[in-house]
This record gives structure tokens, C-alpha cells and sequence, in this order.
């Protein structure tokens, strides 16, 4: 075997392994990627970082959340060893009780359709609240949230440490008027092991996906906006939130701290 077909060989190989199967018919072409492969703080020609004391003058709702998220501080969010590790820390700032981070890729990663895979490890303890999400990167155009829409491709809180959800948010669906549409699976070792989530995003349906297994799909109805907002471009959002509606449902454990949401890699694929 002469050596540009090896060579060819160990590079398919090495891209098989390193890569989910799931949707790679559909969408085979990588647009967008962040490898985490320079120490540091984040790569900011990627990512932005969200400001301030949870939801309530960022996303136009309030989750109650304790933590204030925080700029270019290494200690919330940082590149270490290949990997992006988002952390959570007991420590009081602008009145709130913990820090942490909430990166966004608004106007440097946006996307229509496609396949976004991310590779994470999760963190744990009661009060943890870790998510990957999307929101629409104009927000103006359905109005405000729901009506603009939401993607939820991974939510954990530690008070269910076998469950991960997946789930959008829309006027017509959404847990206020208690019509939410998701769904969940039971999986062992979130917060000790490394798990692929994906969806595959058309303009169809949305899918959801950990690890190749399937659990949920959400499928336009072909009605209007109320329904599916999910036809304009969405930026990525990685978060560590503490406490609030959800993730402090069964109280918070003040002993547990600092915890981390690690992230190996963000990939977003096109057709």
C-alpha cells in the first residue's frame, strides 16, 4: 500500500471516530466549529459573553436564578487542556450569591438548519442548571420570547441526575400556558462521563439526539409563526445557571461548589 493511500485511510478513520454519524447524510459539510484547543480565555472571533444576574434584562423573562454571569474572568470561563470548562462558584457579587458564565455566539455563529453537535460533561449536586440552547439572533421579528422562539437542545438540573431535556418554546408552546412540547430520557454517568448532544434542524422538523439515540422530535405543523418561529437564524448559547425556577426546585446544596459544565467540542454542520 503505497503511502497517500495510507495516509488517506488513517485521516478517514480519525474523522469517523471523531465525529457523530447522526444526520451526517443530511448535513455533510462543517460550517462552524470551536475545538477548544488554546488555552486561555475563550476565543472571542466565536463567542460573546452574556452579562448580569440571570434572565431579566437579557432575555426579557426572569428564572430567579442566584448566579451573575461574568466577562472574561478565567475563573468562570476558561480553555484548559482541550477542553471549555464553564464553572460555577459560591462567591457574592452585584448582590447575587455565585458566579458563572454565559457564552453566546450572536453575530459570529448563526445559523438556519442544520446539524449541532456538542460534546459536554455535566456537572452535579442539587441546584445545578447547565444548558446548550438556542434563541433567535433578531429577535424583533416574532416579538418577544416565546413568540420569537427557543431551542433547548440539552437542560440537566441536578435534582434529576439521570435525566436530560430537550424542548422549544413558542407562543403557541410554552410552559405558561402549560402546552409546552419536549421531551426526556433517562441516562446514567452525565456528570462523570462525556455525552454527544445533537439536533437535526430542517425546515420540517427538529430532532433531538444523545449519544445517536433519538428521544424526541418536534414537526412543523405548516400553520404560522405561533407554532413554528423556528424558520430564521439562531446563535448557540452555553450556560451554567444556579438554582432558580427549575434548577432550584429541591433547594440548592451550598456544600457542593465550585461545579463545572465541560464542553470538547461544538460543531455545527449545512448541507
Amino acid at each position: 500500500m503505497n503511502l497517500k493511500i495510507t495516509l488517506l485511510l488513517i485521516t478517514v478513520f480519525v474523522a469517523s471516530c471523531s465525529t457523530s454519524k447522526t444526520g451526517q447524510g443530511q448535513f455533510p459539510n462543517l460550517l462552524w466549529s470551536d475545538e477548544f484547543d488554546k488555552d486561555g480565555l475563550v476565543d472571542e472571533s466565536k463567542w460573546s459573553y452574556d452579562l448580569g444576574d440571570g434572565c431579566p434584562h437579557l432575555c426579557g423573562w426572569g428564572n430567579r436564578e442566584l448566579q451573575y454571569y461574568t466577562l472574561q474572568s478565567t475563573k468562570n470561563a476558561r480553555v484548559e487542556n482541550g477542553k471549555l470548562i464553564i464553572e460555577a462558584h459560591k462567591e457574592s457579587k452585584k448582590k447575587s450569591a455565585y458566579t458563572s458564565a454565559r457564552l453566546i455566539t450572536k453575530t459570529k455563529g448563526d445559523f438556519l438548519y442544520g446539524k449541532i453537535e456538542v460534546r459536554a460533561k455535566l456537572p452535579s449536586g442539587k441546584g445545578t442548571w447547565p444548558a446548550i440552547w438556542m434563541l433567535p439572533t433578531d429577535r424583533t421579528k416574532y416579538g418577544p420570547w416565546p413568540a420569537c422562539g427557543e431551542i433547548d437542545i440539552m437542560e440537566f438540573v441536578g435534582h434529576e441526575p439521570d435525566s436530560i431535556h430537550g424542548t422549544v418554546h413558542t407562543q403557541a408552546y410554552n410552559h405558561r400556558i402549560f402546552s409546552q412540547k419536549g421531551g426526556s430520557i433517562a441516562i446514567k454517568n452525565l456528570s462523570n462521563k462525556f455525552h454527544t448532544y445533537t439536533i437535526l434542524w430542517n425546515e420540517k422538523k427538529i430532532e433531538w439526539f444523545i449519544d445517536d439515540k433519538k428521544y424526541f422530535e418536534f414537526q412543523n405543523e405548516e400553520k404560522t409563526f405561533k407554532e413554528w418561529p423556528f424558520d430564521q437564524p439562531f446563535h448557540l448559547i452555553l450556560n451554567l445557571a444556579v438554582g432558580g425556577t427549575w434548577g432550584g426546585e429541591k433547594g440548592v446544596d451550598d456544600s457542593i461548589w465550585p461545579q463545572r459544565m465541560e464542553i470538547d467540542y461544538v460543531r455545527v454542520y449545512q448541507n
